[in-house]
């Protein structure tokens, strides 16, 4: 498992620097992290990757909906993206199996346009998905079996364990179909700001990596944190290396 870190917990200084905020992960000893909202920001990463040893295997950004996806897909090419993610989608599609396997056709339709341009599409879970329960089981493994093989998964294990999932055994569930995770930890509540370093808190994060260990990025991420955003990810990275 290779390290990176989502972009978001640092959007507060992206929001003034771009290149700066860049340094400053590469100076934690990151060569890998995962950009959001990446139409907005695709030249200064175009620009990032050509001025420091990072790239950007991943990436979210929302393309599900009636946007212009062939748009979404030229950012991605531009960026050096592998994997491209949708980061979320509406709580109540969780509720019912028939628009959970329709949200799967949609990506499966994106898909297959999306080889065409050696780029793998996947999808990020919050709660909502690990909460609904459908046909014996969590709505994210009900839409993971309508889902054709090249479509991958972004298992977010924090917000997983949040909906109530056992967090190894839904990635064991899972399998291949999992090739991102989203590492963080905190009190395992719905209130973001509580969320620490890694290592800090509730989550199982040991029997997380062993069950992962197949995965090919484990991506650090805050949605908030109480403390400094970069202290916060060198305080996480240092542990994750330490455990990996």
């Amino acid at each position: 498992m290779e390290i990176s870190v989502q972009m978001y917990s640092v959007r507060e200084a992206l929001a003034t620097d771009v290149q700066g905020t860049v340094r400053r992960l590469v100076d934690l000893g990151l060569t890998h992290a995962e950009p959001f909202n990446l139409l907005e920001h695709r030249d200064e990463l175009v620009r990032a990757r050509q001025s420091f040893p990072i790239d950007f295997p991943s990436a979210h950004q929302s393309f599900l909906g009636d946007g212009d996806f062939t748009a979404v897909l030229d950012a991605a090419r531009a960026v050096g993206v592998q994997y491209l993610v949708d980061p979320s989608s509406d709580p109540e599609i969780w509720k019912d199996a028939g628009t959970v396997r329709a949200l799967a056709d949609t990506l499966n339709q994106r898909a297959e346009v999306a080889a065409e341009a050696g780029i793998r599409v996947g999808y990020h879970n919050h709660a909502a998905e690990l909460v609904a329960q459908l046909e014996g089981r969590s709505a994210l493994e009900v839409f993971a079996d309508a889902l054709d093989p090249q479509v991958i998964l972004e298992v977010d294990t924090y917000w997983a364990a949040v909906g109530g999932a056992d967090v190894p055994t839904l990635l064991g569930r899972l399998g291949d179909r999992v090739q991102l995770v989203h590492l963080k930890d905190g009190d395992l509540t719905e209130d973001a700001s509580s969320q620490l370093p890694l290592g800090a808190g509730a989550m199982p994060l040991v029997d997380t990596l062993e069950a992962a260990s197949g995965v090919a990025y484990g991506v650090i991420e805050f949605d908030d944190y109480a403390g400094d955003m970069f202290e916060g990810i060198a305080a996480s990275i240092e542990h994750l290396r330490a455990v990996l």
